[in-house]
């Protein structure tokens, strides 16, 4: 079998519909020769009518990423369907509506986006470590470029500068077991995360003026083919980084 990621083995979470980044990496990894297995929760049904459209049939198994015992029995439940990972992708974000409010946003709605959104990262990871052993692997997760304050994003930017930082962490603390850590940066996309974030139109309005190389809000492959390549062995040497597909908005100035 050919391809960019011929052989391995991939874990992708936050497939919901094909809308999403998380579909379209499962399908490209797909493509580029990886067995996939898909993660969901809550609307189970829906994300394995999802897997259905993809290349090939891809199991489901349940995974709360906010649940001690989901996240201890996920090992066993992937390898009912693969001996191990070779890689595994991070593609979680939840924001109580509340967490859509800076300053009036309340402690138990910024932590459950924090939670979700960031904190995830460290325990999907270290919640799959069994799998990458020994020979190590790459993980990759989805961000919303944390560096500057974004119109209507809020504490959800709040968590997502979390998830960043906890990368850097992970791939410090990680690289000892040949594990890498990075982070692909996307613009903004219709999907259904956009609809749950209030004055998207106006956050995405941005895109269509400064984007120097064009951005297709309809449009998740280039930030899924992004993943993809961090997923593969051509970058055996990158991690901590952060691989912005935006269109070139993070580096516009005024």
């Amino acid at each position: 079998m050919s391809g960019l990621l011929a052989g391995k083995r991939i874990l992708v979470t936050g497939v919901l519909t094909e809308a999403s980044i998380a579909f379209h990496t499962a399908r490209i990894a797909q493509l580029e020769g990886a067995d996939v297995v898909l993660t969901g929760f809550g609307r189970l049904s829906l994300v394995e009518r999802t897997a259905g459209m993809l290349p090939k049939p891809a199991p489901v198994v349940e995974l709360d990423v906010t649940d001690q015992e989901h996240l201890d029995g996920l090992a066993d439940r992937v390898r009912q369907h693969v001996d191990g990972l070779d890689g595994v992708v991070h593609s979680i974000a939840y924001g109580p509506q509340g967490a859509f409010h800076f300053l009036d946003g309340d402690w138990a709605d910024v932590s459950a986006a924090v939670q979700v959104s960031a904190y995830s990262l460290k325990s999907l990871t270290t919640a799959c470590l069994p799998l990458m052993e020994p020979r190590g692997g790459s993980v990759v997760g989805v961000t919303f470029d944390a560096t500057v304050a974004w119109p209507k994003y809020d504490w959800m930017g709040v968590a997502k500068a979390a998830l960043e930082s906890t990368s850097r962490y992970l791939a410090r603390d990680l690289g000892a077991n040949g594990v890498r850590c990075n982070l692909v940066a996307a613009g903004p996309l219709r999907s259904m995360a956009a609809k749950s974030i209030p004055g998207f139109s106006e956050l995405a309005d941005v895109w269509h003026h400064r984007a120097p190389i064009g951005w297709d809000l309809g449009d998740p492959d280039p930030a899924a083919r992004g993943i993809v390549a961090l997923l593969s062995d051509f970058f055996p040497r990158t991690t901590g980084e952060i691989v912005h597909v935006d269109g070139g908005v993070h580096m516009m100035g005024a």
